[in-house]
Formats: structure tokens, sequence, C-alpha cells
């Protein structure tokens, strides 16, 4: 019966409660008389029971328990203890008409009269399967996890609480760590520490770097229960409730000293084999310095050996001081190639153009290839400008040459093709490089090389042809002159086809320098000077001071800088020009030429060197560089140069 809001008010209260109670559906909310027979019935008791209230009221309340539940006397239990207690609560499983259960929240009152009587139970009963069901699946998924936590034997897994007291341990952590749950859990992290990072602070710096960035991650010792340090890697993530609530911190530890060890050892080895590597090498290239040189001596000493004889003719007198010369021109090459390959080779850069030089070099590249072989020379039509040291570029150019040449001995054909790039390509485990280069490419139809010819072919002495048709030294050449110049070579081939050299320089950035026009200024007659010579190798310096006297200059030697500073301070006036080697003992020449520059600007400066790392890293800082070996004619020049200062 349904009733307008106004038809309330002409109910009494017990009819009102009546009514109030039958219209809960989500509750089974009946009563009980004092034996737990069913008295009252209301809807929400019949949708989820399943019984009417004709069917049910007279029954005993038993009927909705599990026959387990019964057989313990689990229905008497719960009313006596209402009635003793005041209230009996409880959740369980219970049993509709039609025999399928569901799981209960249960609550029974006892029903107490006036007179204090116990009336009766008031029993009020909710279908709570859908969130036990959720609670079950929950804690189901909880044990699961807290089994493949304790499951994992090889990571120490554990979490902190916000000031970092260890809240639970796993498994891997007392196999790590050597500690039981017992022994660490409400202790602080740092105890696993050593004692010199808790005086760092480093655990608590740990778990702010945790909170600012979010995660922090590292590997260092710790120490295990007995005393024995480990090296661990360590992750500590923060963990924050929906609120952003800090609830602690996720600790992952793992032992990687058997690994760190492994690396250590991969490392040794990887050096061992270096060490080797570079052992070898030095023992080809000094190997093959030692055969070049001893080459070169032999036919110096012959010569030499032969001048001192006194029925030595004229002719044969001019043809052994030939030699001689020869010879050392060829040992100041051997010397110039093997550093231009270290990259130790002083660079005369200036800007010129690739294609005018390139001209300049078909006849003497005709020359040396023969008829034999063909020749074409694919040039742009504009000029192209780079920035490199134009007697090196041209030896490299014959030396790429030569390589092509002896690849063909039944003849063929040499390309060289200048063109534009836009970048250097990935070579020898180098990153490819964007920038603006100019190429200069030499292809030929020779025989090719294996793959492992390759990878090798620009070490120093490493030659496939055979014994005296070469030194192994061109190529290493050509890779010096390209890393120093800030280039790159980069070879293709392929066996049977031929082999290409592609040379990259950088293109220049400046306008080109016009050379001096060598017609419009006269030869100079050399002048005296008063040079102040300063060499510390006894050889070398009473061979310079020599010459210098035969070619007419007043010459005081001193063996190091010190010895120059002092002469200088006793009497500067009395010289013009300072002759300096740069490698001495002590001050270098280079700074006695800045020192000199300072105190005594009216000297001019010259320095000689056979070769100083300070001059390839730093260049010369403005001073002229004669390079040993020097000639007469290249000491003249130096000399001629040296402008008078007022």
């Amino acid at each position: 019966m349904t009733l307008k809001p106004r038809q309330l008010n002409d109910l009494d209260q017990a009819q009102r409660l009546e009514l109030l109670i039958d219209a809960v559906k989500d509750y089974a909310v009946y009563l009980l008389d004092e034996t737990g027979k069913v008295a009252t019935w209301n809807t929400g008791a019949q949708l989820f029971k399943g019984y009417t209230a004709e069917e049910i009221i007279g029954q005993h309340f038993s009927v909705f328990y599990t026959p387990e539940d019964r057989a313990i006397g689990m229905p008497e239990r719960a009313l006596r203890t209402a009635a003793t207690e005041g209230r009996f609560e409880a959740e369980g499983w219970r049993v509709r008409k039609d025999g399928t259960r569901f799981w209960t929240h249960v609550v029974i009152d006892p029903v107490i009269a006036e007179d204090g009587a116990l009336m009766g139970y008031a029993k009020i009963t909710r279908d709570v399967s859908e969130r036990q069901a959720v609670d079950r699946a929950l804690y189901e998924s909880e044990q699961r996890f807290r089994l493949l936590v304790q499951g994992v034997h090889d990571y120490a897994i554990y979490m902190l609480d916000p000031d970092g007291n260890i809240t639970n341990w796993n498994a891997g952590a007392e196999a790590i760590k050597g500690y039981k749950a017992g022994e660490v859990v409400g202790r602080h992290f740092s105890i696993f520490y050593t004692a010199e990072d808790r005086a760092a602070g480093v655990p608590q710096k740990a778990l702010e770097t945790a909170l600012r960035v979010g995660k922090f991650e590292g590997e260092a010792q710790r120490v295990r229960k007995s005393g024995e340090r480990f090296w661990a890697n360590v992750v500590i993530d923060p963990i924050h409730d929906e609120h952003g609530r800090l609830l602690g911190f996720a600790k992952v530890t793992r032992d990687v000293t058997e690994a760190r060890r492994a690396r250590e050892e991969v490392e040794k080895a990887r050096e061992a084999l270096g060490q080797a590597q570079k052992m070898e090498a030095i023992g080809r290239l000094t190997g093959g310095v030692a055969h070049d040189f001893n080459n070169l001596l032999t036919v110096i000493r012959a010569s030499a050996d032969f001048l001192r004889r006194p029925d030595l003719t004229d002719e044969k007198r001019a043809r052994y001081v030939e030699a001689i010369a020869s010879t050392a021109d060829r040992a100041a090459l051997l010397t110039s190639q093997l550093l231009a390959f270290a990259r130790r080779q002083p660079l005369q850069p200036e800007v010129f153009d690739l294609g005018s030089r390139l001209r300049s070099l078909q006849h003497i590249v005709g020359t040396t290839i023969g008829a034999a072989v063909g020749f074409e020379l694919i040039l742009p039509e504009t000029p192209q400008f780079v920035d490199a040291d134009p007697s090196q570029f041209e030896t490299a150019i014959l030396n790429m040459v030569i390589n092509a040449r002896d690849a063909m001995p039944r003849g063929g054909a040499i390309t060289i093709t200048c063109a534009e790039a836009s970048g250097v390509p990935a070579v020898r485990g180098h990153s490819a490089a964007a920038g603006d280069f100019l190429t200069v490419e030499v292809a030929d139809t020779g025989a090719g090389m294996s793959s492992e010819t390759v990878l090798r072919i620009f070490e120093p002495f490493f030659t496939t042809k055979a014994v005296d048709k070469g030194t192994g030294l061109g190529l290493s050449q050509v890779y010096g002159f390209a890393k120093q110049s800030r280039g790159e070579i980069d070879v293709r081939s392929e066996a049977g086809v031929g082999t290409r050299f592609t040379l990259y320089l950088p293109r220049a950035i400046r306008a080109i320098r016009a050379p001096p026009d060598p017609a419009s200024a006269p030869p100079e007659i050399l002048p005296a000077r008063r040079i102040l010579l300063v060499e510390d190798n006894e050889g070398v310096g009473n061979f310079a001071a020599d010459l210098l006297k035969e070619l007419g200059q007043e010459i005081t030697w001193v063996g190091d800088a010190q010895a120059a500073i002092a002469a200088l301070e006793t009497g500067a006036d009395r010289f013009d020009v300072v002759f300096s080697d740069v490698v001495m003992p002590g001050m270098s020449g280079i700074e006695l030429g800045q020192l000199i520059t300072a105190r005594w600007p009216h000297l001019e400066v010259i320095l000689t060197s056979g070769y100083s790392h300070v001059i390839v890293e730093e260049g010369t800082h403005g001073f002229p560089l004669l390079k040993k070996p020097y000639s007469v004619d290249g000491l003249l020049s130096a000399l001629r140069q040296a402008p008078r200062k007022a």
C-alpha cells in the first residue's frame, strides 16, 4: 500500500517504525524470540535470503547458517554472546533458501523488557559478498606479492619508514647482508654503510636525493653483519599515498662484487692486450726505423770513408759528397714521415687553390706512374681553397699516387678528382662529422685490398710490397697530414676492382694570400751579424759555430738558456741575433725567446729544432723556425730574413 505524506501523521509510532523497517532493502532487519525463532521479517531479508515472511516466521534462525557452523554450535554461541555481552558482531558465510552461500556482516543485539527480562533479539544482516571478494582478491594479491618478494634471493628488497628505519625484510636481504628480519626491523638502514660513509652523512643524503629527484641510484661499498665489505648497486624510491604524503622508501640492493671483479678482470685483460699491441707496434716501428736508417747510414759512412782516401779524384770526391747530401735529405724525409704519422710534424699552413696545386703536380705524377698507367685529372671549374701545408699536401698526393701505381704492375688507370663535401663519413670507428670540406680522391683500377689489409693500411712500416720496394711510411704520412690538418682520410677497396683514397680537408674560411714575387726582391748579400748561438748538444754546437764562422758571422756559443741570459746581462748590445735550439734542459728556446723579446726587444730571435711537442701543440709563438737538419742554404735564408731591429 502506498501512503501519501499527510497520511503518516495518522499512524501511531509502532506502525511508522514497522513501515520504516520494511522499506529497508539493503539490510535484513528482523526479530528473534528468546529461543532464536524468527518473529518478524522485512523486505530486505526476503530479497537476499529468499524466504517470504510466511515461510520463515516461526523457524529457528540457524536455518541461515552453514551445516559446519551449526555443527559447532555457532548460532547458539551468537545468541549467548549477545545476551551476556550486550552485542554480537561478526562476518561469515550464510545460506540462502536456494542453498547458495553468501558472505554477511551480522549484528545481534538483545531486546530487554522494562523489568530487565530478555524478550528476544534484534538481528541485522548485510550481504557483503562483493566487498569480501574484493578484499579476498586484494589479500591474495598481497600474499602473492609477499611470496614473490620473499622468493627473490639475488636482491635485498625491503622498505624504510620516512625516517629511514627498516619496516620489513625479504629472504634476499638476509642472504646478502646476513641479518635475520628480527635483527634489523626497526633499526636505521645506515647500519649497512661503512663507518666513513656514515660519518660523511651518505645515508641521509641518499634519502634526500630520492625525495628531491624521485630516485636515488648508486654503486658503493656496504657492510654485511659479519663486517665484510661488498660492492652493492643500490636503488631507493620514495613511496607516497594518493594524497602525496610520504609513507617511506622502497630499497633494492644487489651484490655486484663478482660482477665488478669480472669487469675489472676484463679491463685488465683489455689493458694487457692494448699494451701487447702497443709493444708490437713499437717493435715494428723501431725495426723499420732501424732498417731504413742503417741503410742510409751505410751510404753516409761508406762515402765518408772514401772521402778520406788521398788518391780520390775530384770527380769521385764530388760524387761521394753528393751521395752524403742526398742521403741526408732522405733521412730528413724519413723523420718527417714518422712525425707526420704521429701528428708531431710542425705544419706551415697557407691558403691555396687545390686545382692549381694539383695541376702543378701533373708532370711529376706522370713521370712517377710511367707510360703503362693512364692518368686523368678532374678539377672544379672555379677555384677551391683550403688552408693546409702545401708541401705536405703534395707529399700526401704523391704517396697515394705511388701506392696506386704499385697496385697496378701490369698497367691500369689513376684518376684524381677534386670535389666539395658537406661532411666526413664515419671511418675507422670515428663518428661522421658535418662541415664544409673539399675532397681529393685518388682512385685506381688495381688489384684492390682485403678488408684485413684496409684495417692496417695506415700503420707505420706496414706494407704488402716486397722487401726494399717501400718503407711502409707513405700512407702513414697521408694519415698524419689529414689528421693534423683537421681533416680525414678514407679508403674503400675491393679485391680485383681497385682502391679509392679520399682525402678530406676543411675549406678555407679566409681569402687567399698572394705569394711574394721572387723577381721583385733582389737577392741580399748576407751581412755580418753578431750571433749568440744557444745549443746544448756539443757536436751540433761545434758544427753550427764553425758553419756560421765560415759564412762570415761573429759567433758566441753558450750551452743553455741560463748561460745565454748571463751573456746578455753582461752586454746585450754586443749581439744582433740569438740563434737558439728549442729543446734544452731547464728553460726552452721558446721561453728564452719570450724573455729576450720582453727585456731586449732590439734583438732578433731565430729558433731551430728537429722536433718539439711544444711547437707542435702551441706553435713557435711568432719566432721564425729553422728545421733540423738544416742545409747551408736554409741557414742563409733564415739569417737573411731576420730583420735588423732598431
